[in-house]
């Protein structure tokens, strides 16, 4: 049962923190629409499709917006009970710091738990739902991806360039497309002063329908001279752009695969599976590897045991010990082997590359489902000694101590994240980089706190700072004097 001082502290602090929670999620939120409001705003957009576009959004930030809506409300919760001298009379009371601090305690604890869940059953599923909506609304308005002045090269096989477009994304100017030919022979490009972009009506293409231009075209193999150069010259020219290329459906939500949209139970299996990288590997480098060096069959027998004294000591190279006769073939043969070898070898370097960064990113995602739900107790053992010491309520200097660790935290978290990714630091160090350097932080204002420490405190540091003065002043007069 809750004591009175128990309810008097949860009181304060619900309705600071509904506060913060919204505030921090609606900031959040727009910060995806502040990127793409340019794209979305008049391109014919159903109110349904904006709402569930905007509740994806949202849900996407909870676990986010849960530590720093903590962090804040802590900070004003505290910070009101000790400008108001409440916090000095429970202290006064005997009642120690720890003491009052722990329902809320209690509460972090549960809301720790509710950012877990969020992280790790609500959103896979809002990754993979946001995922399959913004690709319906670029199939269906593709304006909204190909920007001005920028190269597009999400359909594959082309490269389209567009200098300008009109407010209703379908009539374009200064058109270029390049056309990436199959089997490695020459490249095709076109050029049109402007044309009418849109999507056919069973969205399978995109068509360009272009006017006053050129395309060229270039027919022979790549890099030779010997090639036919054809420039064609038109007033209307009908393009189509497969839109399979971008392998997804609106209703294959399969087809978007993310890390993020796996669940803990999910990446434990893919990264199960992962681990055995290095045999499998091993296995297969010794498959596709060993026919090409001949010599590694006899890796067991006794050829290593040949008196080297008997060996032909006067031959300086490899090529005077064969005959002229077989100089030539052995030598051709030796470098098709080795070309073949190369081209299998890397092959196998670039596959177990790509599989490594996989299970660097799956372990990633794997810590990332704790990382936010223990930032929420880090951030309130942070903010909670912090308000008690500043003891200062309102908006005012609470939001810059709760933006400035904030801050920090997300730095840190994004510099460790970007380090893991890159390799220069295991997940486990990247993913946790934030909560071990602002751990000993709010133990340090914890003990800052019980002890009624001055750290924030203007009139100490004026204190200090006069004395100091004073010090330096005696101290000059003091040498002048000798």
């Amino acid at each position: 049962m809750f004591k009175k001082l128990d309810i008097l502290i949860i009181r304060s602090f619900v309705g600071p923190f509904i506060a913060a929670f919204t505030i921090s999620l609606f900031v959040l939120t727009m910060q995806f629409f502040w990127l793409y409001i340019d794209d979305l705003v008049g391109k014919g957009l159903d109110l349904f499709t904006v709402m569930k576009l905007i509740g994806l959004v949202a849900l996407f930030w909870v676990p986010l917006a849960l530590p720093l809506a903590l962090l804040f409300s802590s900070i004003m919760t505290f910070g009101n009970l000790g400008e108001s001298f409440e916090l000095v009379a429970i202290k006064a009371s005997g009642i120690p710091l720890l003491r009052f601090m722990r329902p809320l305690i209690i509460i972090t604890i549960f809301i720790s738990g509710i950012a877990f869940l969020f992280a790790n059953n609500i959103i896979p599923v809002t990754q993979l739902k946001l995922s399959a909506l913004k690709y319906d609304i670029i199939v269906s308005k593709p304006a909204i991806d190909i920007k001005e002045g920028v190269f597009y090269d999400k359909i594959d096989g082309y490269v389209i360039k567009l200098g300008k477009k009109e407010k209703n994304d379908s009539i374009i100017h200064d058109v270029v497309i390049f056309e990436r030919s199959p089997g490695g022979l020459q490249d095709h490009m076109l050029i049109a002063e402007s044309g009418v972009m849109r999507v056919t009506k069973d969205k399978r293409f995109l068509e360009f329908i272009l006017r006053n231009g050129w395309r060229y075209q270039e027919k022979g193999q790549r890099g030779t001279t010997n090639t036919e150069f054809i420039r064609m010259g038109f007033k209307e020219y009908k393009k189509m752009f497969d839109l399979k290329s971008f392998q997804m459906n609106k209703s294959g939500d399969s087809a978007f695969y993310d890390p993020k949209m796996l669940s803990l139970r999910q990446l434990n299996g893919v990264i199960d599976s992962l681990h055995n990288i290095d045999t499998f590997y091993r296995r297969r480098t010794r498959y596709e590897v060993s026919p090409y060096l001949r010599f590694t069959k006899y890796e067991d027998t006794g050829w290593a045991r040949i008196d080297s004294s008997r060996i032909n000591r006067k031959a300086k190279t490899f090529n005077s010990l064969l005959p002229d006769s077989l100089a030539f073939s052995v030598l051709q043969n030796a470098g098709s082997q080795i070309g073949t070898l190369k081209g299998n070898v890397n092959v196998l370097a670039n596959d177990y590359t790509q599989r490594y960064l996989s299970l660097q990113f799956h372990k990633i995602e794997w810590h990332r489902k704790f990382t936010l739900s223990v930032a929420c107790l880090v951030l309130f053992l942070i903010g909670a000694p912090l308000g008690s010491i500043i003891r200062k309520g309102g908006l005012g200097t609470p939001l810059v101590f709760a933006v400035i660790f904030f801050v920090s935290f997300h730095l840190l978290n994004q510099f460790g994240e970007k380090f893991a990714r890159a390799g220069e630091m295991s997940p486990l160090m990247g993913m946790w980089l934030s909560t071990m350097v602002l751990i000993p932080v709010g133990i340090f204002l914890t003990y800052k706190a019980m002890r009624d420490s001055q750290l924030f405190n203007q009139e100490f540091y004026y204190r200090l700072f006069r004395q100091v003065r004073r010090f330096w002043t005696n101290f000059k007069n003091r040498k002048s004097s000798t």
